[in-house]
């Protein structure tokens, strides 16, 4: 039966029945825009650390880290773990976005640098969703081929798989996609470690593998391709990227409270970083379970493995989370997408006067033409591994301009912009001029961008004092005290529940107020024009440094398991 059993079919049947009715369930709760893009802000820690780790996990990381892995050993598990020193920077970047009180990421640069900036980021943003759409979906269908022996095609499984996600999406929005993201996070723990006692008993124990194997295998540096230099370039650029990410407005800041925001987006991602240890052994024990993989077809491995060593039923359970991943995390980049065009396009240039109405009606049907941008890139992808790379330096374009821009008053739109043109300009130069390698593309249009961006803004003028008065004084207002934003003037754009971290009302002086942002204020602490107050901070170096020490035992922790065996 299209090279399953009947209890894997049933195993499919029986999930498929339970999300259509949970689609359902969840669009009757849509309401409004607020709601559709962003749930309200009403989401509590369990939900928001499942929405982090369901839209960030989808299927084309397994078949990519598992396929490097195959060829590189466990280093290929950096292709994911980029983001493993980023991460503990999300538990200070999250009430950032929340304060904002935005929809998108293109309010951020709207309303920090003004209207030629954001269009800048919806291209980049747009570009962005396509590519990812089409490199899951392409990851999904790779996998399903595999898990069926070849019986079901790449090229048949991607349009069925986009129908799958743009029904659920539509109906539901955000809500939906979280709602997913609780069923897939279970479903995804288990199927990245699935494999590995099946893959130990069917060696003969850990031991034949290092017996096997070079010692080369089972190391976090690879001599070839995933070396230390491309880690280093790889994780400088996932610290400049990833507070760009257009979901991640969503992601970050839809919790009901700061320290949902907090927890949700840093431990979610955390769980993730776990996961991927999973998918890096498959990988490694690929090589001698599933030998004569090419350079070609390495990202095979996964679902190969799935087939080979997987009873019945489970195989079914496979393709249950791979359809859930999909699910999940296409259906919230519709709808994140659909955010960027709707409030940042068409209500500002073509009906500003737009209904709720009319508002909730385009999004769900502007969101089809992001959807055939990304079966355009499936199709056209020769890797996995290639479509996450180029994903990787596009977005590197918008980053500069961000972190100056939250922590540096002087950076102003001529800056961004062109610190976006030269970093963008000079990866042209490297990649298809000089041919140079990843991580030299990187180190070069880094340090560029940076230096533009300060030039430029010091050369020119100034952003409107009283655009930068509003902005700051957004982020130095915690979640619930709403009341100080209204009496001096600030428009909030989507405030959803307001609830604060105690249930504070005023704000305390700036000096005495224990919400303060680390990263807001980083610069006027090192120029001596804010002193340094523990109780003003504690909760950002706190929250940090216990998130670096779960980073640095999770990379321990995998090093240890790599030696199981030896």
């Amino acid at each position: 039966m299209l090279g399953l059993t009947l209890i894997d079919w049933l195993v499919l049947a029986l999930y498929f029945v339970g999300t259509t009715a949970l689609g359902i369930w969840t669009m009757r709760r849509i309401k409004s825009a607020g709601d559709y893009f962003m749930g309200g802000r009403g989401f509590g820690k369990v939900m928001m650390v499942a929405q982090a780790f369901g839209v960030g996990t989808h299927t084309d990381q397994p078949v990519s880290v598992s396929g490097a892995a195959y060829t590189n050993g466990l280093a290929g598990i950096w292709y994911q773990w980029v983001y493993m020193f980023s991460t503990p920077f999300f538990w200070m970047i999250a009430p950032i976005y929340r304060r904002l009180r935005y929809v998108t990421m293109a309010d951020f640069f709207q309303r920090r640098y003004g209207s030629v900036v954001a269009m800048l980021y919806c291209v980049v943003a747009l570009i962005y969703f396509t590519m990812n759409m089409g490199i899951m979906l392409k990851g999904t269908a790779l996998t399903v081929e595999a898990l069926t022996g070849g019986v079901v095609r790449e090229e048949y499984l991607i349009p069925i798989a986009t129908v799958l996600f743009v029904a659920y999406g539509m109906a539901g929005g955000i809500v939906a996609a979280v709602y997913t993201d609780l069923v897939q996070g279970v479903l995804i723990l288990v199927l990245s470690f699935m494999l590995i006692p099946f893959a130990v008993e069917a060696a003969g124990g850990m031991r034949v593998f290092h017996e096997q194997l070079p010692e080369q295998m089972f190391s976090l540096v690879a001599p070839n391709e995933v070396t230390s230099w491309f880690i280093a370039a790889a994780v400088c650029n996932a610290v400049v990227h990833v507070v760009v990410l257009p979901h991640h407005m969503a992601i970050g800041g839809s919790g009901r409270t700061e320290i949902a925001c907090r927890a949700g987006w840093t431990y979610g991602n955390f769980l993730k970083r776990f996961a991927t240890a999973g998918w890096a052994f498959t990988g490694v024990f690929a090589v001698v379970l599933v030998p004569g993989l090419t350079e070609a077809n390495r990202e095979q491995a996964f679902g190969l493995m799935a087939r080979e060593l997987l009873p019945a039923g489970f195989v079914g359970l496979m393709l249950a989370a791979m359809v859930a991943a999909v699910m999940s995390t296409c259906d919230a980049f519709m709808v994140h997408a659909s955010a960027l065009f709707t409030n940042n396009v068409y209500k500002r240039y073509v009906k500003p006067e737009a209904s709720e109405r009319d508002v909730l009606r385009v999004a769900r049907w502007s969101s089809l033409g992001v959807v055939a941008g990304g079966l355009l890139f499936a199709y056209g992808f020769p890797s996995v591994i290639d479509g996450i790379m180029l994903a990787w330096q596009i977005t590197a374009f918008m980053g500069i301009a961000f972190w100056l821009g939250v922590m540096w008053p002087g950076a102003n739109r001529w800056g961004a912009v062109a610190s976006a043109v030269a970093m963008f300009a000079t990866l042209l130069v490297t990649k298809l001029g000089l041919g140079w390698s990843f991580a030299a593309q990187v180190t070069a249009y880094i340090p560029v961008g940076l230096i533009t961006c300060i030039v430029v803004s010091r050369a020119t003028r100034r952003e409107d004092a009283e655009g930068l008065r509003q902005f700051y004084l957004l982020l130095d207002t915690p979640v619930g005290q709403e009341q100080r934003l209204r009496a001096a003037g600030v428009e909030i754009m989507l405030e959803g529940r307001s609830e604060g971290r105690r249930g504070r009302g005023d704000a305390m002086p700036d000096e005495e107020n224990e919400d303060g942002l680390l990263l807001v204020d980083v610069l006027a602490l090192l120029a001596g024009r804010r002193r340094f107050r523990w109780v003003r901070y504690r909760v950002d170096v706190l929250g940090f440094a216990g998130a670096a020490v779960l980073g640095a035992a999770t990379i321990a922790l995998v090093w240890l398991l790599a030696r199981w065996g030896a």
